[in-house]
């Protein structure tokens, strides 16, 4: 089996290096290469191709969020995209939401021990996301005193409806099915398949199946982008 190739986007070079010891450390993992700015994240994916790269949000020029945007927009597709996993100092933070939306696949603290962010790398190369649902519904749910302000200033649970597109935010959902528009609000809360299905009297089959539809109707591609849509568009109340 070849080695998963690793990529680092970070502004501090100090931390670059740290990470890139750490990743040449491991019999399966091949370091990629360095970024320090999102042009240079940008050109390194298209360049190296790497199948996972660490992205910090905050990088001068264009941001974590917007060059993971362009190098996910850059691929043949989804399933060939280099898997990303953002970088934060902070364990609430607004762009982890906007991140995930656009196409990271989970977020790690820069905290954390080097064995998590190995296994974060790993996690992420097998397909799956380093997040749970029910924990960036915790992430995007809306803080403080009843305002109704959700993530990046979009309404939230008391405020108006948010838009997707120009659309207004009960019209996102238009492709949907009245099931799948039910699977998808329970999704949102962070429910499991299981968990769904005993809520709507489904079974977790058809669960995953509505799941899978839902998915490829709203151009979304995993569970955790679900949760982050259905917040950015004011439909969690």
């Amino acid at each position: 089996m070849s080695a998963i190739r690793v990529a680092i986007a970070d502004d501090q070079v100090l931390f670059c290096s740290g990470m890139r010891m750490l990743v040449e450390s491991q019999p399966d993992l091949a370091f990629a290469g360095a970024a320090h700015t999102g042009d240079e994240a940008v050109d390194l994916a298209g360049r190296e191709h790497p199948d996972v790269i660490l992205m910090d949000i905050r990088m001068p020029g264009i941001d974590g969020i917007e060059a993971t945007a362009r190098i996910v927009a850059a691929a043949e597709s989804p399933e060939t995209a280099p898997k990303v996993i953002v970088l934060t100092t902070f364990q609430r933070d607004e762009a982890v939401a906007r991140a995930i939306r656009a196409g990271a696949h989970g977020f790690v603290m820069k905290d954390t021990t080097p064995e998590f962010v190995l296994a974060a790398i790993r996690t992420v190369h097998a397909g799956h996301s380093v997040i749970a649902p029910r924990d960036i519904a915790a992430l995007l749910a809306p803080q403080g005193g009843g305002n109704g302000a959700g993530p990046a200033g979009r309404p939230g649970a008391e405020g108006a409806r948010g838009t997707y597109g120009g659309l207004p935010a009960e019209d996102v959902l238009e492709p949907l099915s009245t099931r799948e528009k039910e699977v998808f609000l329970l999704a949102a809360r962070g429910l499991s398949n299981a968990e769904a299905g005993q809520v709507a009297f489904i079974s977790e089959a058809t669960v995953k199946s509505h799941m899978r539809s839902i998915l490829a109707k709203l151009g979304l591609a995993s569970r955790v982008q679900l949760v982050a849509f259905a917040y950015e568009n004011g439909l969690m109340r």
